[in-house]
């Protein structure tokens, strides 16, 4: 947010789907021709030219567009420790007794289209997903005649912001078929139908603004269909139809500076879809390839620096140790082209090339290092989940007082040492002026209560061992804890390594 202009943030928008079961086309158009003139084109509007309505293709993909709400069961505290690193830690030990978490209910309401007889449904991952803290109870999925549904989650997959339902009845229902995206030009005609603002099924048409658009987002499934039909919160997991009532994108977010529909809208185009929906409809796990790279795209600035074309090409920030980008030899400043015969653009990422291979797949690469072409294979290994590549991209500010998010330590750990640890990443290690080879655990926060802040112990510490023996992973230092209270000790020696100080060993006792 600047102070003087607005800033476009990239917003979830939800919106209900529909679908068609038959094939219509606009009335031809014929162009008109200056008579003076013969170098005007006689055949300027395509035959399928803009319709004069469309009522009759509204009127057959409608039933099949259904509107999704979810109820969710939210876990809240009262505990004045609340945010902090150690409030659940706090639930359980005041006043010795456990407290019993409180709750509250949340909602979520969305869109989505049926895409089979048997009423199974599409729609967007962040449609159903529940939210921190929360419990997903149950998911209705309601038709345009305001019949009612149960439906559960069949799968769903964050990458894409993909997710499958089924709707837990015998009933016959009328579905669509996805299309052929990849046949998409600029300028076609298309419609959406959703629920904006749950006003219920909503109509709105446009044009396809661009094919394969890159918003800048990052991520393997950056790439999108925009367009200018209005699309507005509420409107997410909704399909965008071409005018044969096929399937082409799932509406997914827009551009706005206000949350409001300005014309630059985002769907997931079906090409991209189709095949994670089937996976997901069978109930299977979605594996993807993974290099193991930290990559920015070629700026103008890259590219005058380095005598390079535009829009051509990543380069490579960072390779994870023991990935499959480091088996395969590429370092840190190498300029990727080429991934498995295809060239690398704006418009078709590394990421997303790589994404779409299985892992185990050998590919050919090209990369410009030091000016000069090189070839060389890797072997992919398989993509982490959302949250593990979170926690390796995080940054690590030693200094910071901001919490770490559930899940990231371990409660053993924090029961009986009273601190929050991380493995050491190389991001962490980075941060922290850490050779590469070195292993053990950092201290994202400690409570004063403990005797570990006691004796001074704090964020950004690193443990180098327990009772002498290296704890390179959290289960290493839980093994160390068990064995010291089985041999009934009170107490574990941690050897300790504050930056800029030598590692010095620090006895913490156990609660």
């Amino acid at each position: 947010m600047t102070k003087v202009r607005y800033v476009y943030g990239l917003t979830s928008a939800l919106l209900v789907g529909g679908a068609a079961v038959s094939l219509i086309s606009g009335q031809p158009v014929g162009a008109q021709v200056a008579q003076n003139d013969e170098r005007v084109m006689s055949n300027v509007v395509p035959q399928a030219g803009a319709p004069s309505s469309f009522a009759d293709l509204t009127q057959q993909l409608q039933p099949a567009v259904v509107n999704i709400a979810t109820r969710q069961r939210v876990e809240v505290t009262r505990n004045p420790f609340a945010g902090t690193p150690f409030a659940e830690l706090f639930n359980r030990r005041r006043g010795g007794q456990s407290q019993e978490p409180q709750t509250r209910e949340a909602q979520s309401l969305g869109s989505g289209f049926i895409i089979s007889a048997d009423g199974f449904v599409v729609t967007n991952n962040h449609v159903v997903a529940p939210n921190n803290r929360a419990t997903l109870e149950e998911i209705t999925v309601t038709m345009p005649d305001g019949t009612e549904y149960e439906a559960e989650l069949v799968g769903a997959d964050a990458a894409s912001d993909l997710a499958v339902l089924k709707i837990l009845s015998d009933n016959e229902f009328p579905f669509v078929r996805f299309g052929d995206s990849s046949q998409t030009r600029v300028g076609e005609w298309v419609v959406a139908i959703g629920n904006p603002f749950g006003l219920g099924g909503t109509v709105t048409s446009g044009i396809v603004s661009a094919v394969y658009r890159n918003t800048g987002q990052g991520g393997a499934y950056d790439r999108y269909i925009q367009t200018d039909a209005s699309i507005n919160r509420g409107n997410s997991g909704g399909p965008l139809f071409d005018m044969q009532g096929n399937v082409i994108g799932i509406n997914n977010a827009i551009f706005s500076p206000s949350g409001g529909s300005v014309g630059i809208g985002f769907a997931i185009p079906a090409e991209i879809a189709s095949p994670i929906v089937d996976q997901l409809k069978e109930g299977r796990e979605i594996e993807r390839g993974f290099l193991g790279v930290g990559l920015d795209p070629i700026t103008d600035d890259i590219a005058d620096s380095l005598g390079l074309a535009r829009n051509r090409g990543e380069l490579i920030q960072s390779v994870q140790d023991d990935s499959a980008a480091d088996k395969a030899g590429l370092r840190p400043g190498d300029i990727v082209t080429s991934v498995n015969g295809q060239d690398v653009t704006s418009e078709q990422t590394v990421s997303f090339l790589v994404a779409n291979l299985e892992p185990g797949t050998r590919v050919p690469i090209e990369v410009l290092r030091d000016g000069q072409s090189v070839s060389l294979t890797a072997v992919l290994g398989k993509r982490p989940t959302e949250a593990e590549l979170r926690a390796q991209a995080q940054t690590f500010d030693p200094d910071s007082d901001e919490p770490m998010a559930p899940g990231e330590s371990d409660g053993t750990i924090e029961e009986k040492l009273g601190l929050q640890v991380l493995a050491l990443t190389p991001q962490i290690r980075g941060t922290l002026g850490l050779d590469s080879d070195t292993a053990g655990l950092v201290i994202g926060a400690v409570d004063p209560n403990s005797d570990a802040g006691r004796k001074g112990l704090r964020r950004g510490d690193v443990i180098l061992s327990a009772n002498y023996e290296t704890v390179d992973s959290i289960e290493a230092l839980n093994a160390q804890i068990a064995a010291a209270e089985a041999d009934n000790r009170d107490a574990v020696l941690l050897r300790v390594q504050r930056r800029g100080q030598p590692p010095r060993f620090v006895p913490v006792r156990l609660r």
